[in-house]
């Protein structure tokens, strides 16, 4: 760990509720939410903060936090206290209030012990419910070579899409932030890039000491204290805050980065995945993903043999991520993600699918663009996404028609 390095603490904030993802969100906080097949969105954000030396981490939580609390437990428990490293779930202490965070700057106020108490010289803060791969050491870097008060990481995002949904910067030559609005429905666009505008990525740097300066100031008026409506907005005139743009040093190309907030971004950025050369690239021996895997088997495909014993049926799998205990026994999978433990009885056809732990799904069943959450049975002969009218009958359908079905559920 360099000398820069061992003087920042991250803070990841990961308390969302995700009321968006419902009803993946029913049971976990949204950091929780598997994702890929074996992961957990927050693994990429933790993962990245592991590939690029930082090893004193709060994770701060709040919603729904018991399988949070239990994968950081049992998947990410590898740092030595001895030399100092540590990640630690914190939460909600409701030292200063009575309440829960009421927005991401309240969050990191209402644990300003945690600061008092390490005396880091610098703050990372990190949202873990975002996908991408970046390497913090260089950013902190950057904020320091700027000599900068506060550093936020953004990237280029198509006008269009950022319109009411996302915070936007304007910069000048230097990269210096001059204006930042939040979820603004005509963005400005970004100075190096036309048709773009330039996002807050919801990553950050902060010299401790303007950091605590401005959450005790946000704390003393009625506002939403949240860094992107209220805290940022007020610091670009009286201080140094820098933006560093998320593109690829060599040819100044966009980096991956998705927020997965909604069903759709959700489904879409699973989808991508498949893709034969994905933006985001989960096989990158240079830059591991970590996450906790449970003892499974490999993953199998058998010839299956239907009830009524007329023929074999040869499984085949095309273009799809299988885990480690799943069985295709009999069955077809086109362009789908299916978590560890997943069974696919003889005759059925899944496709256009995420398919998440243990789940089961019956013979002869015909499933189609659908988001199904673990434990789930589906009893033979079901058709699922192919009669939108009968799948409102039994389950949520997304704006888009994506047919989710929730934990647990048994479609007799």
């Amino acid at each position: 760990m360099s000398d820069a390095l061992r003087d920042v603490l991250t803070i990841v904030l990961a308390g969302g509720r995700g009321k968006r993802l419902y009803p993946l969100t029913k049971n976990r906080s949204k950091p929780a939410v598997p994702f890929g097949g074996i992961y957990r969105i927050i693994d990429f954000t933790l993962s990245n903060c592991l590939n690029s030396g930082l090893r004193r981490i709060k994770v701060l939580t709040q919603y729904m936090n018991y399988s949070l609390d239990r994968h950081l437990k049992e998947g990410w428990d590898v740092f030595c206290r001895d030399l100092g490293e540590y990640i630690d779930t914190v939460p909600p202490q409701q030292q200063m209030h009575e309440r829960w965070y009421a927005g991401t700057a309240d969050a990191i106020f209402q644990n300003l012990y945690l600061l008092e108490q390490i005396r880091p010289r610098y703050v990372l803060i990190l949202s873990g419910d975002h996908i991408y791969r970046m390497n913090y050491a260089e950013m902190i870097e950057e904020h320091l070579r700027h000599r900068a008060e506060l550093t936020v990481a953004t990237v280029e995002v198509e006008i269009p899409l950022a319109a009411g949904k996302l915070g936007v910067l304007q910069v000048n030559h230097e990269g210096r932030i001059v204006d930042f609005e939040e979820k603004p429905t005509e963005p400005k666009p970004s100075p190096t890039r036309d048709g773009y505008a330039r996002v807050n990525m919801g990553i950050y740097v902060f010299d401790t000491d303007v950091l605590v300066r401005n959450l005790i100031a946000d704390a003393r008026q009625d506002t939403s204290h949240d860094f992107g409506r209220d805290v940022i907005p007020s610091m670009t005139n009286r201080y140094r805050c820098h933006s560093y743009n998320f593109v690829d040093d060599t040819g100044g190309s966009i980096l991956y980065w998705r927020d997965i907030g909604t069903l759709e971004n959700y489904f879409d950025a699973s989808m991508d995945l498949l893709s034969h050369k994905p933006r985001f690239n989960l096989y990158d021996p240079d830059w591991p993903v970590r996450t906790y895997m449970a003892q499974y088997p490999p993953a199998k495909m058998i010839r299956g043999e239907p009830e009524s014993g007329e023929k074999t049926l040869q499984g085949k799998v095309r273009n799809s991520i299988i885990s480690p205990g799943c069985i295709i026994d009999g069955a077809k999978v086109q362009n789908c993600v299916l978590s560890p433990g997943v069974y696919i009885a003889p005759g059925a056809e899944v496709e256009n699918s995420i398919i998440m732990h243990r789940t089961r799904i019956g013979a002869n069943c015909r499933v189609h663009r659908a988001l199904i959450d673990q434990d789930v049975e589906i009893a033979p002969a079901h058709a699922v996404g192919h009669d939108s009218l009968r799948d409102r009958e039994h389950f949520m359908l997304s704006e888009s028609g994506i047919v989710l079905v929730p934990k647990g559920y048994r479609l007799e």
